[in-house]
């Protein structure tokens, strides 16, 4: 059974494996399935959802509501995560000429709204910065976040992709911690690991929650020279410690990681979704851990 775990000190609890529907819009599921797929991986404890206002177009939410609104009740069974900043050209912002990022305080509160309309319901969960913008001033960040919090429109803010800094920044203007910083971590790609962002993490024992596990399927599918190498290693681990598949090792490897990371999960398919859930059981020693960082970057640790 998946275990709720606090993000932060005193913090929200969320589900310690996330579902992801950011491919929502690509699943072919009719409303009926699409909530019968909720039920099922809530029934299996992962209650913990994950959205953002540009997915799928900006359909995705809308997608997610229609299901919601066959059964209101499901609402109060899980935690709803969103995000914004991102605006992407298209029929939502027709005047637009390029993709551009906008953390203005009236972007802030009209993506939230939207969200709340397309989801159907009253309060985020969590809202995330979706990306770092340059253009970010934090105290007009700040005065969005404690409107939104006072308004009831969102229980809990953090950030996603942001460096140290730009966490830091953005915390200096809150009354309240960040509750995480969702970044990318997977076996091709972990910076995350090297450039002071989980370090960060780490140190205010807030959680970081990892998106793109299977780095897009490009571990099953790739044919580099790194991918090669990574899927021969995973797979002889997976030999190892009597994993089913491969996603199983990278789930725990990136569970082994000491700032605890919540794996956000991408498929649409129960069944990938019981094997996540199933890698649960499954730790890496430290020196499985550094084969797949070893077969990784081409080259032993310094």
């Amino acid at each position: 059974m998946v275990a709720n775990v606090e993000l932060t000190p005193k913090g929200p609890q969320f589900s310690e494996l996330v579902q992801g529907y950011w491919r929502l819009a690509e699943w072919g599921m009719t409303p009926q399935e699409r909530l019968t797929f909720l039920k099922q991986h809530i029934e299996l404890g992962i209650t913990t959802v994950d959205h953002a206002d540009i997915y799928g177009g900006y359909s995705c939410e809308q997608l997610f509501g229609e299901a919601l609104a066959l059964d209101p009740s499901v609402r109060e069974q899980i935690q709803i995560i969103s995000k914004c900043d991102i605006k992407l050209c298209g029929s939502q912002y027709p005047e637009q000429r390029i993709n551009h990022y906008n953390t203005g305080k009236a972007h802030i509160t009209e993506s939230v709204n939207n969200s709340l309309q397309r989801l159907g319901v009253e309060q985020l969960d969590v809202l995330l910065i979706h990306r770092p913008d340059v253009l970010m001033d934090a105290d007009e960040v700040a005065e969005a976040f404690a409107a939104l919090k006072q308004q009831g429109k969102v229980a809990h803010f953090g950030v996603s992709n942001f460096s140290p800094a730009q966490f830091d920044l953005l915390q200096s203007r809150l009354d309240a911690p960040l509750v995480t910083n969702q970044v990318e971590i997977n076996p091709l790609n972990f910076e995350v690991c090297h450039d002071g962002t989980l370090d960060q993490l780490q140190m205010k024992r807030t959680r970081p929650m990892a998106w793109s596990c299977m780095a897009g399927g490009e571990i099953f599918n790739g044919q580099s020279e790194q991918v090669i190498r990574v899927r021969s290693e995973l797979e002889a681990i997976r030999q190892e410690i009597g994993a089913s598949s491969i996603d199983q090792v990278i789930y725990a490897w990136v569970r082994r990681l000491p700032s605890k990371p919540l794996p956000i999960i991408g498929s649409g398919k129960i069944e990938r979704v019981e094997d996540a859930i199933a890698a649960l059981a499954f730790e890496l020693s430290r020196e499985q851990w550094f084969r797949v960082w070893v077969a990784s970057k081409g080259h032993g640790v310094p």
